[in-house]
């Protein structure tokens, strides 16, 4: 690899990295005008794995917004990030992949301080390169484990 194709390859990680990032704050903040920016045209997520839904960037924040309405309190950590670039002719291509494990706890609307439900995961991030930069082409979230309310009291 040249000194070039290394330097776009640097560029273009921290530009992953900061979207994925921002996939997260959006959420947790409820923004939900960045997170449709941060998505393609074309682009969908798919929550059916957590007990969601599947469907465009449009009806996943309209989801979103009334489901996230149960959780006033979310901080949604995304770690372990392993991205992959798809190579064209030697040098980096204009989509990607980035798998990544989640950790997401929530508190339900009331007058508690502590997170009261808690899930963990992993996402599956498919990229591609716009003309406004790197966007989300497609997000799917597989739960692999949740603590509920219930669940917490059985094992206090």
């Amino acid at each position: 690899m040249t000194q070039r194709v290394e330097l776009a390859t640097v560029l273009d990680r921290l530009a992953v990295d900061e979207l994925v990032t921002g996939y997260a704050v959006a959420v947790d903040d409820g923004d939900w005008t960045a997170y449709r920016a941060l998505f393609a045209p074309d682009g969908r997520a798919d929550y059916r794995d957590a007990g969601g839904v599947e469907g465009s960037a449009e009806e996943i924040a309209r989801w979103l917004t009334s489901t996230m309405e149960l959780f006033p309190m979310r901080q949604h950590l995304i770690v372990n990030r392993l991205v992959r670039f798809h190579s064209v002719d030697r040098d980096i291509g204009d989509t990607a992949q980035v798998q990544a494990d989640y950790i997401n706890p929530m508190r339900f609307a009331g007058d508690g301080t502590a997170p009261d439900f808690v899930c963990g995961g992993r996402y599956a991030f498919g990229l591609v390169r716009t003309d406004s930069g790197w966007r989300l082409h497609r997000v799917t979230v597989h739960e692999k484990w949740r603590r509920t309310p219930e669940r917490a009291a059985a094992g206090a």
